[in-house]
């Protein structure tokens, strides 16, 4: 049964929407034209795959996707991902561009089955460091690999090692005409991006409008002095006459050996198509109070990957850079994106000739103008000021994807987090806890000024409680209990232990019976009820020398004022 999307309905309560999305859809199609193109070409793959790749996919997930806004299609991650994965086999060629089908059926295929098992969560431990590190490094490496195209040098490999490798003896000349077009190409379009002043006499909307525009201008503009002035004469390389009919089914290479050998560059490509699409997206509905579901997101890209991988195309997501247009022309719903993949394939059968002769020095100024805002210098400025950790990860994943690859650079950063994950709850803060004043209120004494008594010893634990942190606790327990010689009753203020694992159950049951030896007692307060069906029945309870009390200061009134005659709960 065909089920009609949630935001269809929307068009229909609000109609003044539709005139809206059709304009922002029709933009959409004109402008993504040459950025499509040139991530196709990043990826080593004819052109013509990244306008198949912006069709049927950006359908697929406007039909299925969670986001209202996110626009699907190809990125300059995944297609510098997607060159790295096949950089042992060479571009434009049959085999590759059947092997960037399989890439992008295997992502698909893994990104549904995330779904299917409702693996969203796993986002959570990907850290801002890492993400920005990441995305940093692609965009370096993105900018480094076109400058084949800008100066003719024979820049070839996904990580600084392949490049330097590639390089040597081979002959280093630089193509003065491919220069000169190519770098004149760049610095106009980084002033139009980042120079105000060029636009400043225009309205703001209109500016912007006018910023978006420039691009699709010199691209239209190259084209015609090209073709009219022979600059493939000149020895600069031209698009070649494109195809002009509709995307052609195609069944992706299954092979067992292809699988397995592409197989960790697919989850990783899944692993960044995701975090890319649903990083934008979810931040664009939380601003705007709308609903965002990870598990629907990995569930929308996986079939657009899949019908990408169907129709000819590579591996898609949602972009930084291509979202962000959408939403500034104005689009509300996936309405938008409908019109957009419609209008690129009507472009496509219909004007897609004229595209002959774009000057690939064009393209690739396109891609870097289009990428260097991706280095995300601001994320770390900010991680070195208010979070060490992050930045650490932020600097070993950028320099290890330029240095080894993006692969690597990734698998660096994700180890990274959890390295420093596991090292944050190992140093779990243990607070000595006093009396303010002669209120019923229980506060750390090291950061107010509260009363301990030398015969009971508060101390509050603010971590879970399991076996990478058991041992530390354990320790720090000890430590502070012999630090009081007097005490008598020992309290463990629960409010932040949201877990105990069985290997902390047994430290505290070891420390209960050390301390229980000497005749003191150990007692829980606020323990938590998910924690205590953890503990119900178990050694620990059974062998507790003391009490469980619901609140800190009922533990305190008990054990202060009534001495050996104490109750508990």
């Amino acid at each position: 049964m065909f089920i009609i999307p949630a935001w269809f309905n929307t068009l229909k309560q609000r109609p003044q929407l539709i005139n809206n999305d059709l304009i922002a859809g029709l933009m959409m199609a004109v402008l993504v034209i040459p950025q499509s193109l040139g991530y196709a070409t990043l990826a080593g793959l004819p052109p013509i795959i990244g306008l198949y790749a912006s069709i049927v996919p950006t359908l697929v997930y406007a039909y299925i996707g969670s986001s209202n806004v996110s626009a699907v299609g190809p990125v300059a991650v995944t297609a510098i991902m997607t060159a790295s994965a096949l950089s042992g086999y060479t571009p434009n060629t049959t085999e590759y561009l059947a092997l960037s089908i399989t890439l992008a059926m295997m992502v698909g295929m893994i990104l549904c089955f995330a779904s299917l098992f409702r693996i969203g969560w796993i986002m959570q431990f990907v850290s801002r460091g890492v993400s920005s590190g990441f995305v940093s490094a692609a965009a370096v490496l993105i900018v480094i690999s076109q400058i084949k195209n800008i100066t003719g040098l024979p820049i070839i490999g996904g990580s600084l090692i392949d490049i330097i490798g590639n390089l040597q003896g081979s002959d280093f000349h630089f193509k003065s005409s491919t220069v000169l077009l190519g770098i004149g190409t760049l610095i106009i379009l980084l002033a139009n991006r980042y120079v105000s002043i060029l636009w400043a006499w225009l309205p703001k909307s209109k500016a912007d409008f006018a910023k978006r525009m420039t691009v699709f201008v010199i691209t239209i503009l190259s084209i015609i002095l090209a073709n009219q002035f022979n600059w493939q004469a000149l020895d600069l390389r031209l698009l070649e006459p494109l195809p002009t009919g509709l995307p052609k089914l195609s069944v992706p290479i299954l092979s067992f050996s292809v699988l397995i050998d592409l197989l960790p560059s697919a989850l990783l490509i899944a692993l960044v198509a995701f975090i890319s699409s649903s990083a934008v997206a979810s931040n664009y509905a939380r601003i705007h109070e709308q609903p965002f579901d990870n598990n629907k997101e990995l569930l929308g890209l996986g079939f657009a990957n899949i019908a990408s991988s169907l129709s000819g195309g590579f591996t898609v997501a949602g972009g930084i850079s291509r979202t962000s247009l959408n939403i500034g022309l104005g689009a509300k719903t996936p309405f938008a994106s409908v019109v957009c993949a419609i209008g690129i394939l009507m472009i496509l059968v219909f004007v897609g000739q004229y595209l002959t002769g774009l000057p690939y020095a064009v393209l690739s100024a396109i891609i870097v103008s289009s990428v260097i805002s991706m280095v995300d210098i601001s994320t770390l400025k900010s991680a070195l000021k208010h979070g060490k950790a992050d930045a650490i990860c932020f600097v070993l994943c950028f320099f290890t994807a330029i240095i080894f690859g993006l692969n690597i650079g990734l698998i660096a950063g994700l180890l990274m987090s959890f390295i420093l994950m596991i090292y944050r709850s190992h140093r779990v803060n243990i607070a000595i806890i006093g009396q303010i004043g002669d209120s019923g209120h229980f506060r750390d004494i090291a950061r107010h000024k509260a009363t301990t008594f030398d015969d009971l010893l508060m101390v509050r634990i603010d971590e879970s409680l399991y076996f990478g942190n058991a041992i530390t606790i354990h320790d720090t327990l000890r430590k502070l209990y012999y630090a009081h010689p007097d005490c008598r009753n020992v309290i463990i203020i629960m409010t932040a232990v949201n877990h105990i694992d069985l290997t902390a159950q047994e430290m505290l049951l070891s420390f209960n019976q050390e301390i229980k030896n000497q005749g003191k007692r150990l007692h829980f307060a606020e323990v938590k009820g998910p924690v205590m069906d953890i503990l119900k029945d178990s050694d620990l309870l059974n062998n507790l020398s003391g009490k469980i009390f619901l609140s800190t200061k009922l533990a305190f009134d008990t054990l202060k004022y009534k001495g050996d005659d104490w109750g508990g709960m």
